[in-house]
């Protein structure tokens, strides 16, 4: 098994839903639509149940070397899921496959009981899966308010015809002021409001993961997976940013976590999946996984059967 999948993501460029306990945080406004559709006209729950996201036998190889072989898993809705896993284990590259940035070889991705395999990330975002990246992607030359601003989906503004037309004109600048409304309650809920006005380059590391962050929340997502939101993020940050994920997972929203700190993971994850080689190689409560043989041969080199 090859490290191809470690930093595969890197590269890829971002951008890009619901199953939420409420819609009055700092993102609210959007998500009835697809909770409509989710639960379909008559209001039932739709086959997904509590589990908005589902894999099933995903596989993927680059040339010779197989990164996912077979990966089988679920995400609970309103849970906070952590993915672990050393080294090479197909962490990343499982993430690209779940988010359309790699096709994968087999296998299928569920979102709210739709197969959405393949599905390309734009297209994902509409339905509600949205991530971040191990490298926050800002529109550097930006401000931060203008990278908030680009963020709410289906904005009328987006039409040519639209934004010049008088008539309909009202409705886009109607629309405009409540995003900014959103906006800006985001901004405060991120504790970023005061960098508004900053050009996005500038930021630190950590004020851009959290920019990253409060960008993917204006999507209305029903589903947001996080790639190594707090590697290179000081601990300060770092507790902020753990603080807004929990106060975010109350509110009803769903996460998967990639990250490498094994406590972090263990410690604020209600779920922890252990991927070894492609494969999922245990999935349940911290204590049982961390008590468990075959993860710490994985993490320690030694042979896993």
């Amino acid at each position: 098994m090859s490290e191809v999948d470690a930093d595969a993501d890197a590269d890829a460029s971002p951008e890009p839903g619901s199953g939420r306990a409420d819609a009055d945080g700092p993102a609210g406004a959007g998500t009835a639509t697809r909770t409509a559709e989710a639960t379909g006209a008559g209001g039932r729950e739709d086959a997904a149940g509590d589990r908005p996201l589902r894999v099933e036998g995903l596989a993927k190889s680059f040339g010779g070397i197989t990164a996912v072989d077979g990966a089988s898993f679920d995400v609970e809705r309103g849970q906070l899921t952590g993915l672990i896993g050393p080294n090479g284990a197909g962490k990343s590259t499982t993430f690209n496959l779940i988010t359309g940035f790699i096709q994968p070889d087999a296998g299928a991705v569920y979102l709210n009981g739709s197969d959405v395999t393949g599905r390309p990330p734009y297209e994902l975002a509409d339905r509600g899966l949205v991530r971040t990246f191990q490298i926050a992607r800002e529109l550097s030359e930006m401000t931060v308010l203008e990278n908030m601003m680009l963020a709410p989906m289906h904005q009328p503004g987006e039409s040519l015809w639209r934004s010049v037309t008088p008539g309909p004109r009202r409705d886009v600048q109607a629309a405009e002021e409540e995003a900014l409304e959103r906006v800006w309650e985001t901004l405060e809920f991120f504790e970023i409001d005061h960098l508004a006005e900053e050009y996005a380059g500038s930021l630190s590391g950590g004020q851009r993961k959290l920019l990253e962050l409060a960008r993917a929340l204006l999507t209305d997502p029903d589903v947001l997976l996080l790639d190594e939101p707090f590697a290179g993020v000081n601990p300060s940050l770092e507790e902020r940013l753990l603080e807004h994920v929990h106060e975010l997972r109350e509110r009803g929203y769903t996460f998967l976590l990639v990250e490498h700190d094994i406590d972090l993971i263990m410690e604020n994850c209600a779920r922890v999946i252990v991927m070894h080689q492609g494969q999922i190689l245990a999935d349940g409560v911290p204590e049982a996984v961390r008590a468990d043989e075959r993860v710490i041969d994985a993490y320690l080199g030694g042979d896993v059967e």
